[in-house]
């Protein structure tokens, strides 16, 4: 049955000669709700209402540079050749994994200028992240992005998906897996497992390295599904291995800290 494809623009409205995107949009949207819950559990942990908009601050500028260079890195070949496209963010093509470094790196500075522990500020912004990355992940969808392998219209379907998801994974005559989707549904359970793990009262740091772990193990399998990897080498896909390393490590920190005795202040602890 022949069936006309309407996919969704990625333009949302225009500005004269500006043209926003949605992809732009969604994240924005994204970062705003993570940001109103991580003021709220803040301030019910004890911190100043405004440190996690004071981080935000500095954050979110240096993860958009971080996560743009670590992806232009391993696509030197094309951005070597057309360096006009690397501030071009807007078409997508930012590294989760380069924005993680530069905002977590951001906060290890930010909490010891502030005189703050970087471990409890983690804590409560983990559900934050995770939820800000299943809602970051639609900016993917309406660019046509990050998407798997071929699969076919019938497999779509069998899935219970709405048709403009359906029609937006139809790519240049061909239907993809939608990788966006799973890994945006698995940063979502993420984020309710965050939410329950409030009530066990997790050692200091364990809430943000339960985050680490969890994400990395959905993205490692969601990766391989992928067809636009950056990749290590020809055979190992970047983001595969820099999952591993984090799970690894995430583990060994949990072990050590409770070997050491750095985890003996639990998550609803009210002092710094």
């Amino acid at each position: 049955m022949n069936q006309t494809i309407h996919p969704l623009n990625p333009i949302a409205f225009s500005l004269g000669p500006i043209q926003v995107h949605w992809y732009g949009i969604i994240i924005g949207c994204g970062l705003a709700l993570a940001l109103f819950l991580a003021i709220r559990e803040g301030k019910r942990r004890g911190l100043p209402k405004d440190i996690f908009a004071d981080l935000m601050l500095w954050a979110i500028p240096i993860a958009i540079i971080s996560a743009r260079i670590y992806y232009v890195i391993f696509e030197w070949e094309y951005y070597r050749n057309h360096p006009a496209d690397i501030p071009k963010i807007w078409n997508g093509g930012i590294a989760i994994h380069g924005a993680l470094i530069g905002s977590v790196l951001t906060a290890i500075v930010f909490s010891r200028k502030r005189g703050w522990s970087f471990w409890k500020i983690a804590d409560i912004a983990a559900p934050s992240i995770i939820l800000g990355q299943a809602i970051g992940r639609w900016g993917n969808f309406m660019n046509q992005e990050a998407h798997g392998g071929p699969t076919t219209r019938a497999f779509l379907e069998s899935l219970h998906l709405p048709d403009f998801i359906v029609n937006q994974m139809y790519i240049r005559g061909t239907y993809y897996q939608p990788t966006f989707l799973y890994e945006s549904a698995w940063d979502f359970l993420g984020f309710l497992l965050l939410i329950l793990l409030r009530r066990v009262n997790l050692p200091r740091g364990e809430m943000f390295l339960s985050y680490v772990i969890w994400y990395s193990t959905g993205r490692f399998f969601v990766e391989g599904l992928r067809t636009d990897s950056l990749m290590l080498t020809s055979n190992l896909r970047m983001a595969q291995v820099i999952s591993i390393v984090l799970i690894v490590a995430a583990l060994a920190l949990i072990l050590y800290r409770r070997k050491k005795n750095l985890a003996n202040v639990r998550y609803l602890a009210q002092d710094e």
